[in-house]
């Protein structure tokens, strides 16, 4: 059994959750419970990024407290729990968990140990929307390539870190896969940005540029320290990094199998570069994998909060339901490439797989366990190793385990509704109706036959929503009660999804 520590990245929290990050945590939600399915130990952590000058603004625009807009919009993350069905261990605040800031200044102290923070005057172009310094080439047309806004021209003495200093042992992690990042485009993004050469990067803002708000670097009260150095730090923080005996630390960070970070594309440079620097500058072990996402898009464009067309999630796991919702993000989001969300896709997913395709199935197998069997689950030695649906039942386990070790949502939930195809096939061509009527007029072979054809109808249906349990955990409880649970007497058949209606035109 392996140890897993699993993390989604810590959003600002300027404005309320939209569909983007729905999609990370559901993505994370599923790697974790797959491998919590399959026996493994799994801590699995999301929270919020409440130090950011963006959310200063936001709180400035509405004439309120940072702390109250922060404290309002963080449990507004926190509480896509239940909505969306995330099942983390674990939700820090990097503006109030008290295990934070020792984490922080801990890591702080241990880089600066390391000779690796200095002072000096800077001056560059800030987009506050990425939290980030661009150089002109960077730019597009002259804006924020994420943001697609000019960023502000800033100058002011802060603190370096020697980013610099790591370009070699960091260019030797990729290279080596002691650092995995998935997929391999995105590894050969971060290679390309360290061939480049690293440059030594800001890691503090002035409190007046940062209006107060943030963490204090140590020992220089004139400084806050820098955003992303604060947030990247949450993930050992959460694990009691701030406290030297932790054992929590020890436990999943320094002795577990796997480290796990999801993330999206925009943030690459960070996860993948500054913090793993960070962290051997610190003494500390890095992370073991990145993987990372591509982003939603309405229309063709990024789907975002700073754009003005963020998609809201509760409302649609309240409309359409969570396993409509969740079967979308995880069936149709490819493992590379934007995917353009729409009503009328959410629903066409959920009516074809889920309620014709998966339903139609349950249905039809439980109903003839009923009709031609009292509703007693036949028992045979064997299933019959020559029929297909047999074989992929076989195979089934391996293909999902193989798609999710490469972060393929797509490839996985594909090899599941292989097997609900491959079973609405088997009763096609094994017509269980026949064979009733050939029972009926005393033929025992077609007794026999028909009990191997239920019977394995039963099995393929019970792995089905055994293997649906890490994507749809709602459903596959309820397919599973349908099938008795694993008891020989099934329940009376009842719809398990409705169909839903698509969105009326010009919604």
């Amino acid at each position: 059994m392996s140890r897993t520590f699993i993390t989604t990245a810590i959003p600002y929290v300027n404005s309320q959750p939209h569909l983007g990050f729905a999609m990370e945590l559901v993505e994370t939600d599923v790697m974790a419970r797959h491998r919590r399915h399959r026996g493994h130990e799994v801590k699995f952590l999301s929270g919020t990024d409440d130090n950011s000058l963006k959310n200063v603004q936001a709180a400035e625009a509405e004439g309120i407290t940072t702390q109250n807009l922060v404290d309002r919009n963080a449990q507004a993350f926190h509480d896509l729990r239940e909505p969306l069905r995330i099942s983390f261990d674990d939700f820090i605040r990097t503006s109030s968990d008290p295990r934070h800031r020792p984490g922080v200044d801990r890591l702080w102290r241990a880089a600066a140990d390391a000779g690796d923070l200095y002072r000096q005057h800077y001056e560059g172009l800030y987009c506050v929307g990425c939290e980030q310094f661009y150089t002109e080439s960077e730019l597009t047309d002259g804006l924020c390539p994420e943001h697609l806004k000019p960023p502000q021209h800033v100058s002011e003495e802060n603190w370096f870190f020697r980013l610099s200093r790591y370009e070699d042992r960091l260019r030797a992690l990729i290279e080596s896969g002691d650092l995995r990042i998935e997929p391999e485009s995105r590894r050969n993004e971060v290679l390309g940005f360290i061939r480049q050469g690293l440059q030594d990067f800001s890691v503090s803002r002035s409190v007046e540029r940062a209006r107060g708000w943030g963490i204090p670097v140590p020992d220089d009260p004139s400084q806050v320290i820098y955003v992303w150095f604060d947030a990247l730090i949450n993930y050992i923080t959460a694990l009691e990094f701030g406290d030297p005996e932790s054992t929590e630390y020890q436990h999943w960070w320094v002795n577990g199998d796997e480290v796990i970070h999801v993330i999206g594309k925009g943030i690459l440079r960070f996860h993948a570069v500054y913090w793993p620097a960070m962290l051997l500058s610190a003494g500390q072990p890095t992370p073991g994998t990145i993987f990372v996402h591509d982003y939603l898009t309405v229309d063709g464009q990024k789907l975002g909060k700073s754009l003005g067309n963020a998609v809201d999630p509760v409302s649609l796991a309240a409309t359409y339901g969570t396993d409509a919702l969740r079967w979308w993000l995880v069936r149709e989001v490819p493992r590379v490439g934007d995917a353009d969300f729409t009503l009328d896709r959410l629903v066409t997913r959920h009516n074809d797989d889920l309620a014709h395709g998966l339903g139609n199935l349950v249905n039809r197998t439980v109903s003839m366990i009923h009709k031609y069997r009292d509703g007693i689950a036949p028992e045979i030695d064997t299933h019959p190793s020559e029929e297909p649906l047999v074989q992929v039942c076989e195979t089934v386990r391996d293909h999902v385990d193989a798609a999710m070790d490469r972060f393929d949502f797509r490839a996985a939930t594909a090899a599941v509704f292989t097997l609900v195809d491959e079973a609405n096939r088997y009763i096609e061509t094994t017509t269980p109706w026949t064979l009733a009527k050939a029972e009926k007029q005393g033929d025992t072979e077609a007794t026999k036959h028909l009990d191997t054809v239920l019977a394995t109808l039963l099995h393929a249906t019970r792995l089905i929503a055994d293997e649906l349990t890490p994507f749809l955990p709602d459903a596959a409880q309820r397919v599973t009660a349908q099938l008795g649970n694993g008891h020989t007497e099934l329940p009376q058949p009842t719809p398990l999804f409705a169909r839903l209606e698509p969105p009326a035109q010009g919604s």
